[in-house]
């Protein structure tokens, strides 16, 4: 159904009509009833308890000027029509030069959709969807389809099938955003030149997917228990060219899942106390690792699906620092290992044939193994690492605590319980 036939009651969408262009409408603390459709530039300013309410048949706000911008309000009853080619959503923008600001947004299939719609903002949006439970019945917090230069900071998604989604969208910027219990927190499609800074995304089943998408951005991000089978706090497939830099990926099931994916940068991140570090697939090549942090993995980097000699552990003689499981000698005291770092394993093969091996890696019987094939000799190197980097703990330190006060307080926020039933008490999962 075309949304412009359910108009608003309260002659909301009557006194929208009547307004000249580049008006200032105030609305009162209620509920207004109907989708609405904005036609002009126009400022449209709520109050802590404005909410505009759809009849569950369209889109509640339909975008159709430039320059207009919204403000605190709470919208909800968007169509929940997952088969309609309009991709109905609480608020969709199809014009350029827009601002969404201190929205709530609630009881839509997508939150807020733009449609070919460039240079707007959409900053401070809470948007929450039904629940991980839901996620093929409902769309995305925010969704960007072919739509270039937006700037979207600070909001938060909780709920949703994917947190973000850029489908052929290029030049975006997103910074300070907080994402939980999605899909995947990030989801970039066919989607260039894209910048992501200072977001965090907790409990998703994927962090980030960055699919067939080149020279991103991703710096200062953080990607903590984004947990189960098959879960990561970042997957590149058939990625190129893209710089991920200074982010920390903590307590995931696999920190970094790398497939079919060239040249990529990865510096300065701090992967720590994940199930498998990096994951490693061999249809990848000249991947290049310099100065991360790569300590506390239960596997610190595993190749899979044959050798991958392509990768680069270390850039103008700086490595990586791989923590305490990998003692080094610096005699010259220049930080960089005497002897290199390498890491052999037969692991390899069993988590290619058993998914389920991700499951079970902490148990003491992966480390017999482990044992009982180098004893055979069957195992292989996963990588080496020419200048190791010596442990800078006290530079570290200080980062690690920000992080476990990042996660001290999702469990304030998501429950101990909850926690508990995924980690256990020692970490793992039970």
């Amino acid at each position: 159904m075309i949304p412009e036939k359910n108009m608003a009651a309260e002659n909301l969408q009557a006194i929208i009509d009547s307004m000249k262009e580049g008006a200032v409408l105030k609305l009162e603390n209620k509920t207004y009833e109907g989708n609405i459709v904005i036609n002009k530039p126009l400022t449209m300013i709520g109050r802590s308890k404005t909410v505009i309410k759809g009849d569950g048949t369209g889109n509640v706000i339909s975008v159709k000027a430039p320059h207009v911008k919204l403000s605190q309000l709470t919208v909800s009853g968007g169509s929940m029509d997952r088969n309609s080619s309009e991709e109905y959503a609480a608020i969709k923008i199809y014009t350029d030069h827009n601002v969404v600001e201190h929205v709530t947004i609630r009881h839509s299939f997508h939150g807020v959709y733009l449609s070919k719609a460039h240079d707007n903002t959409i900053r401070y949006a809470d948007i929450k969807g039904m629940g991980k439970g839901e996620i093929a019945a409902q769309g995305n917090g925010i969704h960007v389809f072919y739509a270039n230069d937006n700037l979207l900071e600070h909001n938060t998604v909780d709920g949703t099938r994917d947190g973000m989604f850029f489908d052929y969208a290029y030049r975006n910027k997103s910074y300070d955003n907080n994402i939980t219990n999605t899909r995947y927190g990030l989801h970039y499609m066919y989607s260039d030149e894209n910048i992501f800074k200072r977001n965090v995304f907790t409990m998703n089943t994927g962090g980030a997917a960055v699919m067939n998408s080149n020279h991103l951005k991703l710096e200062d991000n953080q990607f903590i228990i984004n947990y189960g089978n098959q879960s990561f706090g970042l997957l590149l497939l058939q990625a190129n060219d893209n710089d991920i830099k200074n982010n920390t990926f903590y307590m995931n099931q696999r920190g970094l899942y790398i497939d079919q994916a060239t040249r990529n940068t990865f510096k300065s991140n701090r992967i720590i106390q994940n199930q498998i570090g990096i994951e490693l697939w061999a249809s990848s090549n000249e991947q290049t690792f310099t100065l991360n942090r790569i300590s506390e993995n239960t596997i610190p980097a595993v190749t899979l699906g044959g050798n991958s000699e392509n990768n680069a552990w270390s850039k103008d003689g700086k490595g990586n620092d791989w923590g305490a499981a990998f003692p080094l000698t610096d005699l010259n005291q220049d930080g960089i290992g005497d002897f290199p770092v390498i890491y052999h394993s037969s692991l390899h093969q069993l988590i290619e044939d058993q998914e389920l091996t991700n499951l079970f890696l902490k148990s003491p019987a992966i480390s017999i193994y482990e044992k009982i094939n180098a004893t055979l000799k069957d195992d292989e190197v996963m990588f080496q690492d020419s200048h190791p980097l010596t442990a800078a703990k006290a530079q570290h330190s200080w980062i690690l605590y920000l992080v476990i006060a990042g996660v001290a307080v999702l469990i304030l926020r998501k429950g101990r319980h909850r926690l508990c039933i995924i980690f256990g008490r020692n970490g793992r999962k039970i």
